[in-house]
């Protein structure tokens, strides 16, 4: 062994990369996107499995503590649709301030 740098096991890693003259290296990938689907169909959705619960459970003769849980989550889901209603209309002036589609 020469003892110089490089000439031992652990300089063995990845290749260099080495680029043709006058040509960039290659860009990162950007990152995607984020999601930023319409919320009040998942509110409304909420809504509606919450009232059928409780129609199913009444049709079957269910705990009275069963049915008022399904009563519960369907009226809170109205307060939840008001803020999806909300977030909906901001999300729609977000977009439309910076020219993307809906």
């Amino acid at each position: 062994m020469s003892g110089q740098a490089g000439d031992g096991p652990k300089d063995r890693g990845a290749p260099k990369a080495t680029y043709i003259v006058g040509v960039s290296p290659p860009e990162p990938p950007r990152p995607p996107e984020p999601l930023d689907p319409p919320m009040v169909p998942f509110a409304v959705a909420g809504i509606a499995a919450w009232a059928v619960a409780g129609l199913a459970l009444l049709a079957l003769d269910a705990p009275r503590s069963w049915l008022w849980t399904c009563l519960a989550g369907f009226l809170w889901g109205f307060p939840g649709l008001l803020v999806m209603l909300r977030h909906d209309a901001t999300r729609r002036e977000r977009r439309r301030g910076t020219g993307a589609r809906d």
